[in-house]
């Protein structure tokens, strides 16, 4: 019975040598284990402040994105505003050209008209003068006529009185 005790004995030895084996393993597979749970962990930390970071940085994008299309509608509307008022100049233009075309037209007219009125004031000084040369003669030969006439009434008197 010894023996068989020794042998028990040696057997659960054995196995205690073979679960000390296996609880040290599993302890190194433990810390292992462990180990690459806390690089997981710093890992996970890490790679959360990246989101966070990642998130303030996707915010501060689609703030710029929002204002860059605010922008670009603004643009668009400048942009149509723009041409609108192009077109307003252009216009305006147009219209200033036609009334330079007009002005020049009515310049021309003026001048000519001018220079029609000359023409009749000259003739009109003209007329004056001759009115006034006639109205002398005239004046002169009714002065002559009215001398005639006296001298024809003292004739005619002279004559009557023989």
């Amino acid at each position: 019975m010894t023996a068989q005790i020794k042998e028990k004995l040696n057997n659960l030895r054995l196995e205690l040598d073979n679960s000390i084996e296996r609880a040290e393993a599993a302890e190194g597979q433990n810390k292992k284990l462990e180990q690459v749970l806390l690089e997981r962990e710093q890992e996970i930390k890490a790679l959360t402040q990246k989101l966070s970071v990642s998130e303030t940085e996707l915010e501060k994008a689609e703030g710029k994105l929002a204002e860059a299309k605010g922008a670009l509608s603004e643009g668009e509307a400048s942009k149509t505003t723009n041409e609108g008022l192009q077109r307003k100049i252009q216009l305006l233009e147009e219209e200033l050209d036609a009334a330079e075309k007009n002005l020049k037209e009515t310049v021309e007219k003026l001048r000519q008209v001018d220079v029609k009125a000359e023409h009749f004031e000259r003739q009109v000084q003209r007329a004056e003068q001759e009115r006034d040369q006639w109205e002398q003669k005239y004046t002169e030969e009714k002065r002559k006529h009215d001398e005639l006439k006296k001298d024809f009434e003292d004739l005619n008197r002279d004559i009557q009185g023989l």
